[in-house]
């Protein structure tokens, strides 16, 4: 049996690192698949635990030069952020006199020893070298990963400012004793050392942004309250939420948050739900009813029974869709992965070309190691690895805002794809609440026979409709007989034996196909069924007794969801089992054309449906209620599930709406475009910097303009590369729903 787990990664330094460790764990025997997201330093492992232990995985990742742990790493990196401000620091503090004594003079400043070349160069070893030693990290990772045979953007890092370090020193040398003329323009140090500030200030500010894309998760998982007012042998007392046990009763006052999911015994109370569902107005609750973890109580005071706890909760559940949806990878971001897998060698190689071609033309090797620091300094695979992970990690999170959970990346990437959107009728464009509205008695029968006869086969029936006859029957006060030998033809009717008589309650094509005739209630079922109502045929011993009406209403916001879509250039497709007059009738309410209607279809062909519009060429997007319907939700190219707000852990489907609002269909495409609308800038700017910028470093302009970059120009143009993409991302948040 395959498992799944979530592990956090640090020591990773670029994208390079993440697809490093994705290619070697997917050649490892019994993992089954890996995704590594750099942007969140988190792997998503799938592995077969009888090939594999979890401890050997983490013992591969070790031996790579990363550290793995599965506990929950926002401390962790709180204290890399606090950590890089600590090298920053003290890079800054050397690197600020560094700057002065080398560059000061310049622009006029004084600077003293000036005409003392061997001691302004000791000065400039002895600032630069804290600077160089604060960057260990940087160079370990570079270093092994060099002779690993896995080079990583801290390869390219180490091998720069390494040459520019060494190569000052070798000159610090000559000087002191002599052994060639050398001046201080032959001195890197402060190349070397600035290079190291700018990479150092780059990775602080990216950790930080990094960061701020989780916000949303980050805000889910402090939803919960600490403590629980609970009653115990008749005692009100406070307790940690983790000690609440099922069954326990909770007292919660107004203005409190709700600490688990539970049923109110007593009370009446308005409760915010905002924070789960997305849904400003208060919902007015009272026993009886369920109340979802995290919600406010806004004003009665409450007593509640615990009916789920822990891991259990709605909202533990939403975390944990958030969490897998942000590690996974989309589509899109596979470029940037096969970018980067040859990325650094090809930087390398070019670096060295350059550096070959500048002193075969005769420049010097000044000038030459010059080129060769630039190319090796500006080129950016971060920025590539960070486009698609944290515009995805920012959607995701919007989504879980609005309460609308996308539970993988692909899904996001998608939704805005699709051509045809196809509801389900009951329960989903309708509130799944049928009533009886019409008894037709035939013959010498009553209606309080009909329905007796129909409440006798539908007893115990967990349909809508079934459900709806046996209610009104109860209303009706009617006898609450129970028969025999019940038969149930999926979709289509049940039959069942009372007192010697068979009790027949299903659609015309139930009773056609036991033999029933129907012809004399034709007109009869035409008129209801053109109002839109559900017609239950009734019969006993092979006779029609009568016709039960049953209307289901539309849910508030149906029809607005089916304009919306349609003007965004969706085609809306209605499936049902109902019959075509039924179904027409519904589409018509809504709005949805009359050949786009899927009537006559039983539970079990809605996917064969679907995989038909597909065959058409179609990219189908499926809503339905996420339970009854989910086969067809796994054969759509998008499954949209309809949650009721507590039901979050039984939903099936790529995208679960926790509101009952068909509107947020609408919001999750358009949420969808934006979000690959920003993957796309990012990755344009990223392969835009790389493909500009490379070429710049490598000299091309000095033939024609003379211009040569300053390796901390090239830099700093790598360090805020990344912080850019990031930042891009980070806008997302001003998104507002259309």
């Amino acid at each position: 049996m395959e498992k799944r787990v979530i592990l956090n990664i640090s020591g990773m330094h670029c994208v390079s690192c993440a697809v490093n460790i994705e290619n070697v764990l997917k050649k490892t025997k019994g993992i089954v698949d890996v995704n590594v997201n750099f942007a969140s330093e988190k792997a998503q492992i799938v592995y077969n635990p009888e090939k594999i232990s979890l401890n050997k995985i983490q013992e591969i990742i070790l031996e790579m030069g990363y550290k793995s742990t599965s506990e929950n790493n926002l401390d962790a990196k709180q204290k890399i952020i606090q950590n890089l401000k600590k090298r920053l620091i003290i890079s800054l503090i050397f690197g600020i006199p560094l700057l002065y004594i080398s560059m000061g003079w310049m622009i006029g400043l004084p600077i003293p020893f000036i005409e003392n070349v061997p001691l302004q160069a000791i000065m400039q070893f002895l600032l630069a070298t804290p600077i160089i030693l604060a960057a260990s990290e940087i160079y370990i990772s570079g270093a092994r990963a060099l002779v690993k045979k896995i080079p990583n953007m801290d390869s390219l890092i180490f091998i720069g400012t390494s040459a520019a370090y060494f190569y000052s020193i070798y000159v610090l040398v000559s000087i002191l004793f002599g052994i060639e003329k050398y001046s201080l323009q032959h001195i890197y140090f402060e190349i070397a050392a600035f290079i190291i500030v700018f990479i150092l200030l780059g990775k602080y500010l990216e950790a930080i942004t990094k960061g701020k894309t989780s916000e949303a998760l980050k805000k889910l998982i402090g939803l919960q309250p600490k403590t629980a007012r609970i009653v115990r042998n008749g005692k009100e007392i406070r307790i940690p939420i983790e000690k609440i046990k099922i069954g326990d009763i909770i007292v919660v006052k107004p203005g409190e948050k709700i600490p688990v999911d539970g049923i109110i015994i007593e009370g009446t109370s308005a409760i915010d739900e905002k924070v789960i569902t997305g849904e400003s107005i208060p919902i007015t609750k009272k026993k009886g009813d369920k109340v979802i973890g995290a919600t406010i109580n806004k004003s009665g005071l409450l007593k509640i029974k615990a009916t789920a706890i822990g891991k259990d909760t709605v909202l533990s559940q939403i975390i944990k869709i958030v969490k897998e949806a942000q590690e996974s990878k989309a589509p899109i971001q596979l470029i940037a992965d096969k970018v980067a897998k040859y990325f650094v060698p090809l930087v390398i190689l070019i670096s060295i070309i350059s550096f070959l071609s500048w002193v075969f033309v005769g420049m010097s090797f000044v000038f030459a190691l010059t080129i060769l620091i630039n190319v090796l300094i500006i080129a950016c695979p971060c920025a590539l690895g960070l486009a698609t992970p944290t515009a995805i990690m920012v959607g995701t999170g919007l989504g879980a805002e609005k309460g609308i959970l996308i539970k993988e990346a692909k899904a996001l990437e998608i939704a805005h794809k699709l051509q045809v959107i196809v509801f389900d009728k009951t329960g989903t464009l309708t509130k799944g609440e049928p009533k009886v509205v019409n008894i037709t008695p035939m013959g010498r029968y009553t209606k309080k026979d009909v329905l007796r006869f129909a409440a006798i086969a539908e007893r115990g029936s967990e349909h809508p409709i079934g459900e709806a006859i046996v209610d009104e029957a109860k209303n009706k006060k009617l006898t609450d007989s129970k028969g025999t030998k019940y038969e149930t033809s999926a979709g289509m009717g049940i039959k069942c034996q009372y007192r010697k008589k068979w009790i027949y309650v299903g659609n015309k094509e139930f009773m056609k196909l036991h033999k029933i005739n129907t012809d004399t209630i034709e007109k009869e079922l035409e008129i209801l069924e053109k109002r839109g109502e559900t017609v239950v045929l009734v019969a006993v011993d092979k006779k029609i007794v009568g016709l039960i009406s049953v209307a289901d209403t539309l849910k508030k916001f149906s029809k607005e969801a089916v304009m919306k879509l349609q003007n965004i250039g969706k085609e809306v497709w209605l499936i049902t089992g109902d019959n075509e007059r039924t179904a027409n009738a519904i589409a018509k309410q809504v709005g949805i054309k009359k050949e786009n209607v899927l009537s006559h279809v039983l539970p079990g062909e809605k996917a064969k449906k679907i995989k038909e519009l597909q065959a058409k060429g179609y990219l189908v997007g499926f809503v339905g209620d996420g339970i009854n319907d989910a086969p067809a939700l796994a054969q759509a190219d998008l499954g949209i599930a309809i949650g009721s707000g507590t039901d979050i852990a039984m939903e099936t489907g790529d995208v679960i709406l926790i509101k009952d609002d068909l509107r947020d269909v609408v919001t999750a495409i358009e949420l969808s475009s934006y979000t690959i609308k920003k993957i796309k800038q990012n990755l344009f700017w990223a392969f835009f910097y790389n493909i500009v910028g490379i070429p710049i470093a490598a000299g091309v302009l000095y033939p024609t303009f003379g211009i040569v970059l300053n390796p901390m120009i090239a830099a700093t143009a790598m360090a805020f590369s990344s912080v850019s993409v990031v930042a891009n991302s980070l806008l997302m948040k001003r998104y507002k729903k259309q």
